[in-house]
């Protein structure tokens, strides 16, 4: 715990973690906020005042069906940083174990889940994802295995490299030769030597998941109607565009936003942790 705090005081200190973890907070304590704070019911409609522009009663507009668009921009991101917030430490927890494992195993199953890796990340991204959801559904209890399942297949790369680093190393050689069983090598001499590299590649998975889930809302295959979403909103606003584009630049920025202040806190944490982003990150 103490370090814990200490790294999140170092990363205040740098001026990317500042601003990131500003960003974050700020949109988790929205998300928390927001159903006492909006000023309308997400599901209230009013056909006498549709693609109406900002004004002090609807100080973001409304979309085209009277809905105000602040107020489903201030809820649009609960149910994607619901989802993704639990779906993404499940995602690093089994593509890590199965990562640190294979890098510590090697042999043939190293090499065989490591070539079906490859194939898999030479498909289009959201492809597997449309066929599993397209086949099961798109509620929650879907779209959160689905994603946890499918952005941790890229961790296993990572957290099998960062093992390889660390087995060459001689404490590993003298736990083989003490004749320790390889999952209470994993757990005592590999995981809390690869840790900072999962969190670091965690925080960047988060930020890609978050992302996805947008881009499958966008699709009509996130979150239902009328349940406000980011992705969604973009999606139904993008016709009106050159009538009433706050519809879609309101959610795009809260989405940008989200996303470069995760982005600029896992930077801030691979420097405070001395480690090199673009290596921890491999996709």
């Amino acid at each position: 715990m103490n370090r814990s705090f200490a790294i999140l005081r170092a990363m205040a200190h740098r001026p990317s973690g500042a601003i990131g973890l500003a960003l974050v907070l700020c949109h988790l304590v929205l998300a928390v906020i927001s159903p006492w704070i909006v000023p309308f019911d997400y599901k209230e409609m009013n056909a006498l005042q549709t693609l109406t522009g900002p004004s002090s009663e609807h100080w973001l507009g409304t979309d085209h069906l009277g809905r105000d668009v602040l107020t489903r921009v201030l809820l649009g991101g609960r149910e994607a940083l619901v989802i993704t917030g639990i779906a993404t430490p499940i995602a690093l927890l089994w593509g890590g174990l199965l990562g640190v494992y294979l890098g510590l195993r090697g042999g043939w199953a190293d090499e065989i889940t490591l070539r079906l890796v490859d194939a898999f990340l030479a498909l289009p991204g959201i492809l597997p994802l449309l066929v599993l959801i397209t086949v099961f559904g798109s509620g929650g209890e879907v779209l959160m295995p689905t994603l946890a399942f499918f952005f941790g297949i890229p961790v296993i790369r990572v957290a099998r490299a960062a093992a390889h680093e660390v087995v060459a190393r001689d404490f590993i050689a003298a736990a083989r030769a003490r004749g320790h069983r390889p999952v209470d090598i994993v757990r005592r001499e590999l995981l809390p030597n690869v840790t900072d590299v999962l969190l670091v590649e965690g925080a960047m998975r988060w930020s890609w998941m978050l992302l996805g889930f947008s881009a499958l809302s966008f699709l009509g295959f996130g979150v239902s109607p009328p349940r406000p979403d980011w992705g969604l909103m973009v999606s139904d606003a993008r016709v009106y565009m050159s009538l009433a584009p706050w519809g879609v630049i309101a959610p795009v920025v809260a989405l940008s936003s989200l996303i470069i202040g995760i982005n600029l806190t896992a930077d801030a944490l691979a420097k405070t942790l001395g480690l090199d982003q673009s290596r921890a990150a491999v996709v």
